[in-house]
């Protein structure tokens, strides 16, 4: 399997990046992003793309691509609705238009939370537009594609938030999320969990398209 991953320097987007790299399966990886992770691998390839709302000149590079794993996300705190959307929802767009043409048997996975929207009508600007993404995401024609609404996630194997005041919360919670993950699985999933239900549902179409954490942690 050849995957492509948007958001690896991210949290979340680190520890699918390690999965990906420690899976067997996985032939190659390539990531997308404004920055370099700084990792070197015989199976990683990277692009460094200041701007992922127009890829036509890497689209020959994201051609033969089975799977994507679509991690990039901003919080929406000191954002307006506008502002939020282009990010989340239009950025998303864009990446995920381009390799439907390119790669229309491809499995498409994106990380949205825990309390999205999917009427879109909500009173939580966040979460309208995260909904809004997760549907229009649901109606593109690529072979399959799922939602990943995690709750907590706990960091593992020296993943880190580049976000410093996260990083904080999660050292200071760290107790609570190692006995939470145990007894709450319904609430708290892990970035090794994440990494590893992604490449599930990319190996084995699934029935279900939304995942909530509980149904990440099944996988």
């Amino acid at each position: 399997m050849k995957v492509v991953l948007f958001g690896a320097t991210g949290m979340v987007g680190q520890g699918v990046l390690r999965e990906c790299l420690l899976d067997a399966d996985v032939e190659s990886v390539l990531t997308v992003g404004r920055n370099p992770t700084g990792l070197r691998n015989e199976k990683l390839h990277e692009i460094v793309q200041k701007d992922l709302t127009n890829l036509t000149a890497i689209s020959e590079e994201l051609k033969g691509y089975d799977a994507c794993f679509y991690c990039l996300g901003v919080t929406s705190m000191g954002m307006t609705e506008a502002e939020y959307r282009k990010v989340t929802y239009e950025m998303t767009m864009a990446v995920a238009e381009t390799l439907v043409k390119l790669n229309p048997g491809m499995t498409f996975v994106y990380v949205t939370g825990a309390g999205t929207d999917s009427s879109e009508r909500g009173r939580v600007m966040w979460a309208r537009v995260k909904g809004s993404t997760e549907n229009a995401l649901l109606r593109l024609p690529f072979k399959s594609a799922y939602m990943f609404r995690p709750a907590a996630i706990q960091p593992l194997h020296g993943v880190r938030s580049k976000t410093r005041w996260y990083m904080l919360i999660y050292d200071v919670l760290w107790p609570l999320l190692t006995l939470g993950k145990r007894l709450f699985p319904q609430y708290v999933t892990t970035t090794e969990q994440v990494g590893k239900a992604m490449l599930k549902v990319a190996r084995h179409d699934g029935a279900k398209r939304v995942l909530e954490n509980k149904d990440i942690n099944a996988m």
